[in-house]
């Protein structure tokens, strides 16, 4: 029976803090703003698009329901891409670190830091690691119109 009850109270301490920490990352996008670490988001997957590899994925203020923007980091390991695809609005890709090459519209480029490439609508993209360090890229575009 002790051993229950010291159980049971843990679980309500979890719980609580849970809907603490809920309300305040709500009251902080209900006051106009949103902070995220990046070490809180960090999820290990595939890389996107069937590009083949893995790659860390950060989807900054997933949850700001009222944003239009998506705001990324993706940091592609050894070998991975971002699959080649039709993109359906702007997409900009900032690299923050590695190489890699892009292709646009069946043309390849190389990229390194500093560089940052706009797809238009309607235009079909990828892009892979290269090197021997991770190729690390900011994403951002606008969110899709819902109806």
């Amino acid at each position: 029976m002790k051993k229950f009850v010291i159980a049971f109270a843990i679980a309500i301490v979890f719980f609580t803090a849970g809907l603490f920490f809920s309300a305040f990352a709500k009251q902080k996008q209900q006051s106009g703003f949103m902070l995220q670490h990046e070490k809180d988001i960090a999820k290990d997957e595939p890389a996107p698009h069937n590009g083949g590899g893995m790659s860390t994925a950060f989807s900054f203020f997933s949850s700001a329901a009222n944003s239009k923007l998506v705001f990324r980091k993706r940091v592609l390991h050894k070998g991975a891409a971002i699959g080649y695809h039709l993109q359906q609005q702007e997409e900009i890709y900032y690299i923050e670190s590695g190489t890699g090459e892009i292709t646009i519209n069946n043309q390849t480029f190389n990229v390194q830091p500093g560089d940052a490439v706009l797809t238009l609508a309607g235009s079909s993209h990828g892009l892979k690691q290269t090197g021997n360090d991770d190729l690390v890229v900011i994403i951002d575009y606008e969110k899709e119109q819902t109806n």
